[in-house]
C-alpha cells in the first residue's frame, strides 16, 4: 500500500475547515492524527523547494474521518458504517484498466471497481486514471488485490476516485455484502484477462493449464534443439519438469489458502474462478543426478546461446548441478585485487578491464579457465555496493593451487557504453595467482640507501 501525506492545505480541504477550525479539531479529539515527518527530499533544499512545516499521513487521516460521526461522509467509503438495510448489489461486467484486467459491481454506495491486480500502487493509479479521463462510468471506489490473506478473504486496497492518492485497506467481507454476493478470485499464476473477460457470476471455475514462466520455455527451447546430445536433453528436461511440478503446487496451494472456508460459522466468500489443470500432474523428475551432471557439463561447454540461457536458470534453481559448483560473492573496490574464495581462486585486478567496461555500470563478465576449457560467469554488481559473483569451477584431481588466470571478457554491458573491446589475455608470466598482488618489479642495480 501506497503512502500520501498531506499539507495543512489539504489537510483542511478534505474536512472541510478553516485553519481556526483545524485548531478546535486538536484540542477536541484525542485521537485525531499528529503531524508525522515530512518524506526525505533531497532537493529541498535548493531554490523555493522547502519542506512543508507540518504533514499527516494521509491514510491515517482518511482513516480516522470515516470512523467519526462528524467527518464520516468526508472520510474512507468503504470504511464508513454500512447501512442495515443494504440494497444487493449487481454484476457489472468486465472492464481493462491501466493496471490489468477489473470487474464492476453497481452496490448501494456506488460503482466498485475491483481490479485483479496485486502489484503496488494499483488501486490509486486506476483511481487517478479515471478521475484524469473525467470518470465517465462513475466508479466510486477502485479496489485491488494486496497479495494476502485477510479476516473474511483475500486482502484489498482501496482508493476512492475523491481522493485517488490515498490507499487505505478494505474488507473483502465488506465489498461481498455490497455486492450481494460473493466475489470471484484468481490465483497469480491463472489471474488472466482472457479468464476473468469471460467470467460470469454462477460460472464453474475454468480449469487451465498452469502457463509456462521464461525459464520453464527456455528449458523446453534447449530440449528441443538438436544441436546438444541426448544427455543434455534428459539434463533440462527433468529441469523444466520440476519447475512446471512446483508451479502447479503453488497454484493449488493459493486456491486453498484464500478459498478456504474461513474462521468462524460464516465462509469466507470466495469464489475460486479457476484451477490448474492437472491432467499428468506430476510431470516426471528427479532422475540420475550422475546423468544430469553429465549434461549440464556438455552445455557448459558450449557457446550456444540457447546453451548459455540454460545455464543462467540452473544458476538459479540448482547450480550443484553444474561444473563450476556454487556462486560466490566478494567485494569490488576499484584499485584493489579482487580475491575469489576456493581451492583453485584466482585474483582479478578491475584496472584489468577493456577500459569501457571499467565504470561500474558493468553488470557481468566471463572469466576464462584455460585448464578447464570453459567459461565461469561472473558479475561485477552495479552500485556502490557492487560485487565480483565468481562460479568457481570444480578443482580437477591433481590441480595444483596457482591456477592462473586467461583472460577477462565483459557481456551484459549497458548500451549507451562503448563495445568493449576484444579480450586480451594476460601474459602468462605476469598473470597473478593466489595470494600475490601485482606491483611493480624491483629494478636491478638500486639497493637502499
Amino acid at each position: 500500500m501506497s503512502s500520501s501525506y498531506l499539507s495543512k492545505t489539504e489537510v483542511q480541504d478534505m474536512l472541510g475547515v478553516n485553519a481556526f477550525g483545524l485548531w478546535r479539531l486538536v484540542r477536541k479529539y484525542d485521537n485525531f492524527p499528529q503531524p508525522t515527518e515530512p518524506p526525505y527530499d533531497p532537493f529541498a533544499a535548493f531554490g523555493d523547494n522547502k519542506d512543508p512545516e507540518e504533514v499527516w499521513d494521509g491514510t491515517q487521516l482518511y482513516r480516522w474521518a470515516a470512523k467519526t460521526p462528524e467527518f464520516s461522509h468526508r472520510g474512507a467509503v468503504l470504511l464508513r458504517p454500512l447501512p442495515e438495510d443494504l440494497t444487493p448489489g449487481r454484476w457489472g461486467g468486465y472492464k481493462d484498466t491501466v493496471r490489468g484486467p477489473a470487474l464492476d459491481w453497481h452496490t448501494a454506495l456506488g460503482t466498485l471497481r475491483i481490479v485483479h491486480n496485486d502489484d503496488r500502487q494499483a488501486a490509486a493509479d486506476v483511481a487517478a486514471d479515471l478521475t484524469k479521463a473525467g470518470n465517465p462510468d462513475g466508479v466510486r471506489v477502485v479496489c485491488a488485490l494486496y497479495g494476502d490473506m485477510g479476516i473474511t478473504g483475500p486482502a484489498l486496497v482501496a482508493a476512492d476516485t475523491a481522493h485517488p492518492g490515498i490507499e487505505y485497506e478494505a474488507g473483502w467481507g465488506d465489498v461481498a455484502a455490497l455486492a450481494g454476493q460473493p466475489l470471484p478470485w484468481w490465483p497469480d499464476l491463472l489471474r488472466l484477462p482472457e479468464l476473468i473477460r469471460e467470467w460470469k457470476p454462477g460460472a464453474p471455475a475454468a480449469v487451465v493449464q498452469v502457463p509456462a514462466n521464461r525459464t520453464e520455455k527456455i528449458l523446453r527451447r534447449v530440449a528441443r534443439n538438436d544441436a546438444f546430445d541426448v544427455t543434455s536433453h534428459l539434463a533440462v528436461t527433468d529441469m523444466a519438469n520440476d519447475i512446471r511440478n512446483d508451479r502447479t503446487d503453488n497454484v493449488e496451494h493459493e486456491n486453498e489458502i484464500f478459498g478456504k472456508e474461513g474462521y468462524g460459522e460464516t465462509p469466507n466468500p470466495v469464489v475460486i474462478a479457476a484451477v490448474p489443470d492437472t491432467t499428468g500432474h506430476p510431470l516426471r523428475s528427479g532422475g540420475d543426478r550422475e546423468v544430469f551432471t553429465a549434461g549440464w557439463r556438455k552445455l557448459a561447454l558450449s557457446n550456444h546461446p540457447d546453451a548459455v540461457a540454460a545455464l543462467e536458470v540452473a544458476v538459479g534453481r540448482e547450480p550443484g548441478l553444474l561444473p563450476y559448483g556454487a556462486l560466490t560473492e566478494v567485494p569490488d573496490r576499484p584499485g584493489t585485487i579482487i580475491e575469489t574464495v576456493g581451492p583453485a581462486a584466482d585474483d582479478v585486478r578491475p584496472d584489468r578491464r577493456p577500459r569501457s567496461a571499467r565504470p561500474r555500470r558493468l553488470r557481468g563478465g566471463i572469466l576464462h579457465r584455460p585448464a578447464h576449457r570453459h567459461a565461469c560467469p561472473a558479475d561485477f554488481g552495479t552500485g556502490r555496493q557492487a560485487a565480483l559473483a565468481v562460479l568457481r569451477p570444480a578443482v580437477a584431481a591433481g590441480q595444483r593451487r596457482g591456477a592462473r588466470l586467461g583472460s577477462a571478457a565483459p557481456h551484459h554491458v549497458d548500451h549507451h557504453q562503448r563495445r568493449p573491446r576484444s579480450p586480451r589475455p594476460l601474459h602468462p608470466d605476469r598473470a597473478p595467482v593466489v595470494g600475490q598482488r601485482r606491483g611493480r618489479p624491483a629494478q636491478r642495480g638500486r639497493g637502499r640507501r
